[in-house]
């Protein structure tokens, strides 16, 4: 396997873990490969930016019910559910805002350019490959919205052979999980076909609280992916992707439905969404120097929002055109650069009429790589030149100096910007509280500087270490002075985070930790839904064909408001799972989620229906799933 969940978070245990199925684990000494760090495959060794990888083989010993869950254990990144399954997710990479992490799906951006940031409440983890989480700015080579960070999932992937699959799993809240797939290939052709389902009839999202909908909310969500490659000759080498998510999700009226004098509003509401993206590649060797890649992509994220009392909807439904083209010049041994170029058109389609619905980008990146025996170096520019608010440029420098055999320290900057989203643009006027958007308004701009510490402290162990700060200017806020949208506020976040893999006796041990420091600079209150620390424990051993495993998750308090004023208790929740190798072609596994069935919030709502008060959304309770999976041999 590649990288535990958890330990390997800090960026670079990725490399330190592998399969927990593996009893010996000289695979804590080998190297990883990542691909989101300098948008083409490299050691993870050499990679500048922290890097967490999750393998297939993670998540089938982790057996996460879903994406989130799995980004919850690399450290500094924080999740916000509104609910249980299917419901809102707010991702938090290093104390940055949900439209300030970039979502990329076999390269290409998703999420909605409405409100920004990316749908993952909607990714099953049946269709994935792999995860590779990037901490810190990134900017410089991928443009807007990667000031947190850049998420990128590869959904799965063929090799040699033919393999089918089965996969069927049921368990509490009257939850179901189907798939099926078949991938094979041989030395020139590869593919990959697979169709899940995922239903549940889910928990009360809102809670009990008589002013909420008392209702169960129930999601389902269907997906199609295909995976294609081709290797024509020696030296090229072409393939497509395409992934389809579609569903429904129910969610609360906060208002009340009990109370009739509040019978104008939604009455059991539901959401049907539609994500999903494609995209073609030729990758070439054009001679011995010279490598090139050409992608051409297109996404969509659509939400048709609705409810049972009236026949109309929202729709919003985001559209995403994209081409890249990226060019790899070895230049000797130790020289390396990375020329590239690439294009978006982003569309919006809704029945809110938007004063603007369309807008392109244009960028031009190159990148610089040493590579010495003392030391190595990374230098890299880019310039975009947006439709809407016009030119942005960003660089990144990065030094990487190895102390000894075991130790190697890591010294970066890089700036970054978000662009602002179609809301904070082009929303219209509200007849009652007026128009909150600004067509004026600039991306706002980050300058990030972070210290790395990697250690291979015994043959066993493995330890990755980082500080960093990060300031963020122009944030896009409400100005009640202008009544709208301003560029007026400022953060500076400064933060620690630790990964340790280490093996004894047989158990494999992932610990990370992160302590972050996020705070508004005007009003030196700490920013709203950041925990100041987190920690994140996986236990795992083998006895043979049973293997056995056990989760800690531990969260301090944080704020719901940036005033400070309602706090969110902070929670620890305890997962254990097994599985057992039946056969060569079947296996068994069993998850308890939330054992001592703690009950937390990490958002507040407020209700007006009886008196205007605040209820936190609900958690997952006690949960318990089983599944069998079925490779049979042909």
């Amino acid at each position: 396997m590649k990288v535990s969940p958890v330990a390997l978070a800090v960026a670079l245990l990725p490399a330190a873990v592998h399969h927990a199925c593996a009893q010996d684990r000289p695979d804590l000494l080998l190297d990883d490969v990542v691909i989101t760090a300098n948008r083409s495959a490299q050691p993870r060794s050499e990679s500048s930016a922290a890097v967490t990888v999750f393998t297939r083989e993670d998540i089938e010993r982790l057996r996460p019910a879903s994406v989130t869950e799995l980004l919850e254990r690399v450290p500094g990144v924080q999740v916000v559910h509104n609910g249980g399954r299917g419901s809102n997710v707010t991702l938090l990479v290093r104390g940055t805002s949900n439209d300030q992490t970039l979502l990329l799906i076999d390269g290409q951006r998703s999420g909605p350019i409405s409100s920004g940031g990316g749908s993952l409440q909607y990714l099953s983890v049946e269709q994935i490959e792999r995860v590779e989480v990037l901490r810190g700015s990134r900017s410089a080579l991928y443009g807007a919205d990667a000031i947190g960070g850049v998420v990128q999932i590869f959904t799965r992937r063929g090799g040699q052979g033919l393999e089918p699959r089965l996969r069927i799993a049921g368990g509490s809240q009257g939850t179901w999980e189907r798939s099926l797939g078949l991938s094979g290939g041989d030395q020139r052709t590869r593919f990959s076909l697979n169709a899940s389902l995922e239903e549940t009839q889910g928990i009360d999202h809102t809670g009990p609280s008589y002013q909420t909908d008392a209702d169960h909310d129930a999601y389902r969500n269907q997906s199609f992916a295909l995976s294609l490659v081709h290797r024509f000759s020696d030296a090229l080498e072409g393939g497509l992707n395409l992934l389809d998510q579609r569903g429904k999700g129910e969610y609360d009226n906060p208002y009340g439905r009990e109370d009739a004098s509040w019978n104008t509003f939604a009455q059991d509401p539901y959401s049907r969404f539609a994500v999903g993206n494609a995209s073609v590649y030729l990758d070439g060797e054009i001679n011995r120097t010279w490598s090139s890649r050409l992608e051409l992509g297109h996404s969509e994220d659509k939400l048709d929002s609705r409810d049972k009392l009236f026949p109309q909807s929202d729709r919003f439904n985001s559209y995403r055109d994209s081409a890249a083209w990226l060019n790899t010049l070895r230049l000797g041994e130790r020289h390396s650069l990375l020329l590239g170029a690439d294009y978006l058109n982003d569309k919006l389609r809704s029945n809110t009429v938007y004063d603007e619905q369309s807008r392109w980008n244009q960028a031009g990146f190159i990148q610089h790589t040493y590579r010495g025996q003392g030391f190595s170096t990374e230098l890299g520019l880019r310039h975009d030149k947006n439709q809407q608010y016009g030119s942005e440029n960003t660089w990144n420098a990065a030094l990487t100096l190895p102390v000894d055999e075991a130790n190697t320290l890591v010294l970066s900057y890089a700036e970054g910007f978000r662009a602002p989203t179609f809301n904070q643009l082009y929303y219209p006027a509200s007849p009652v509280f007026g128009r909150s958007s600004n067509p004026d308004l600039s991306p706002e701009t980050s300058r990030s500087y972070e210290l790395q510490w990697r250690s291979q402290l015994a043959e066993r162990t493995r330890l990755e270490a980082s500080i960093y700060r990060t300031d963020i200017r122009d944030l896009i806020a409400y100005d009640t002075a202008s009544s709208n949208n301003q560029n007026v506020a400022t953060a500076r976040i400064n933060g620690f985070e630790a990964a340790l893999a280490h093996e004894l006796l047989g158990w494999q041990a992932n610990l990370a930790i992160g302590v972050l420091d996020p705070r508004n600079r005007e009003s030196g209150k700490p920013l709203a839904r950041r925990a100041k620390r987190t920690l994140s424990l996986d236990l795992d051993r083998r006895f043979g064909a049973v293997g056995v495993g056990a989760s800690w998750l531990a969260v301090s308090r944080s704020y719901d408001d940036a005033a400070n004023t309602r706090e969110l208790a902070g929670y620890g929740v305890l997962d254990l799972r097994g599985s057992w190798q039946a056969s060569s072609e079947l296996s068994w596994d069993l998850k308890l989620s939330n054992l001592l069935d703690k009950h937390y919030s990490r958002a507040l709502y407020s209700s007006t229906a009886n008196g205007y008060s605040y209820y936190g959304y609900e958690s997952m309770p006690r949960s318990l799933m089983v599944g069998f999976t079925w490779t049979p041999s042909l």
